[in-house]
């Protein structure tokens, strides 16, 4: 195990990222068999600094060009209801679930069958409707928020054994083992405890239906190949069968940048990386080699998505571009002259508050989710500043914790994201959580991280 697994310290966590992100960038293009040298020479003029790598991703003269322009007839022509903000309309109530750092990530379930959704956050679960009853799951502890990282990062309810009971996973410190627990059906005490991968890799894992058989898999790269985990409903105590899906490279615990979503538009879910997308094949019998597509999106976000953002019918991906700096951008699905996909980049948001055209800068957009927060039918972006991610030496670490989320929204000129801040003393840690907690029919979001346990109740009405 690396010595910074067990005491994670910034600078040697950032050395990893870049070694094995460049390293992953000459796998996917399949230059393994070329000779050091000739690596050498293309990483450098593919691998770029964070600042060049940031507007090498973002911007090209041609695009930004026509985007700005773009961007100049929507402020002009749209109405001022369209991003002014209106209290009784754009309205959140935060609920402080705790202030005590548990973990980077939190979700939901109904943990106790009463038909109200509670929130789960490391060794705990707290009862809605207002959370502030604790019930414990494992014997855990809370961590200091100013230094150091928790255990745990990740947690999800899912009834695993399907006992009609929603049971708990976590996904713990990249590299980590993941497990889940089995809900006792009341009972106090801790939870029987089930292993479920012997690691998990990539700072952006996901638990959802990958392969289209109606069970979330956790997704995530494994012993340096992408995959998923999944368990055998016939057996769910056994541990989880991992596929790989990619040859083996240099797919590391600190690699940032990982989603999925129908490409190509074939019914399938693809594989979403920062270096491209894996194809999912017609069949998984034998577990073959997804192909893979090589498009450079970034160096390396947090959750990805495929969305049709523009609306012309083919699904373009969404992406934070830095973890632990800035941007945020959305790529054009264009098809080539040779029948390829590509994509062309959008910017969102950049390090600098002129390059959004409402002024909004934040950085370490560590977690994203997507989803239609207002019910107008088009998915808007939730995400935020991750507090305190690399203890205070990231850019803009000592900003405000922001939580925002970008409102889509579509006219003769081409697709625009509006931002509308939720809060300023929360932010994001690794996951964002999306579910309707209080049955009001409107989406209500849950974070984590060391500033404590938040739920946002959505207030808005819908369009």
């Amino acid at each position: 195990m690396l010595k910074s697994d067990t005491n994670p310290k910034c600078e040697s966590k950032r050395a990893l990222v870049e070694r094995n992100d460049s390293r992953a960038l000459a796998f996917i293009r399949g230059s393994s068999a070329k000779s050091s040298e000739e690596k050498s020479v293309r990483q450098d003029r593919l691998w770029l600094s964070p600042k060049a790598a940031l507007s090498h991703c973002v911007s090209s003269r041609s695009v930004s060009a026509l985007s700005s322009l773009a961007l100049l007839l929507f402020l002009l022509t749209a109405s001022p209801s369209s991003f002014a903000d209106e209290p009784a309309r754009r309205k959140f109530t935060k609920i402080q679930v705790s202030n005590e750092y548990f973990s980077e990530g939190a979700g939901h379930g109904d943990f106790n069958q009463d038909k109200i959704i509670d929130v789960v956050c490391g060794p705990h679960w707290y009862a809605g409707p207002d959370y502030k009853q604790k019930y414990r799951i494992y014997d855990g502890k809370s961590f200091p928020n100013d230094k150091g990282y928790s255990d745990n990062f990740f947690s999800f309810g899912h009834d695993i054994n399907a006992d009609g009971w929603t049971d708990v996973v976590t996904l713990g410190f990249p590299g980590r083992p993941a497990h889940w627990f089995e809900n006792p059906k009341g009972k106090r005490g801790n939870w029987p405890k089930h292993v479920a991968l012997p690691g998990v890799d990539n700072e952006s894992p996901a638990f959802a239906d990958l392969t289209g058989d109606g069970r979330p898999e956790i997704i995530c790269s494994y012993q340096g190949r992408l995959g998923y985990g999944e368990y055998d409903p016939d057996d769910p105590t056994a541990r989880w069968n991992f596929h790989a899906i990619s040859d083996r490279g240099p797919w590391a615990p600190f690699t940032h940048g990982l989603g999925l979503g129908d490409v190509n538009g074939d019914g399938r879910m693809d594989l979403l990386t920062a270096l491209g997308w894996l194809e999912q094949p017609a069949s998984l019998e034998g577990n073959p080699i997804w192909e893979p597509h090589v498009f450079r999106f970034c160096p390396g976000g947090a959750q990805m998505f495929a969305y049709d953002v523009d609306g012309d019918g083919d699904n373009d991906v969404i992406t934070s571009l830095q973890a632990h700096a800035y941007g945020l951008s959305w790529f054009e699905h264009v098809t080539g002259d040779d029948g390829e996909i590509t994509f062309e980049p959008h910017p969102i948001m950049g390090s600098k508050p002129e390059e959004n055209p409402f002024g909004i800068v934040f950085s370490q957009l560590h977690a994203m989710a997507l989803h239609d927060m207002d019910g107008d039918g088009l998915k808007d972006i939730i995400t935020g500043k991750c507090y305190w991610a690399h203890n205070g030496h990231d850019p803009g670490a000592r900003d405000s914790a922001v939580l925002y989320y970008f409102k889509l929204e579509r006219n003769k000129d081409g697709a625009h994201f509006i931002p509308r801040q939720i809060d300023d003393n929360s932010g994001v840690g690794r996951q964002v959580s999306i579910d309707d907690l209080n049955g009001d029919g409107r989406p209500d979001i849950v974070v984590a991280n060391k500033k404590g346990v938040f739920a946002f109740l959505n207030r808005m009405t819908s369009h």
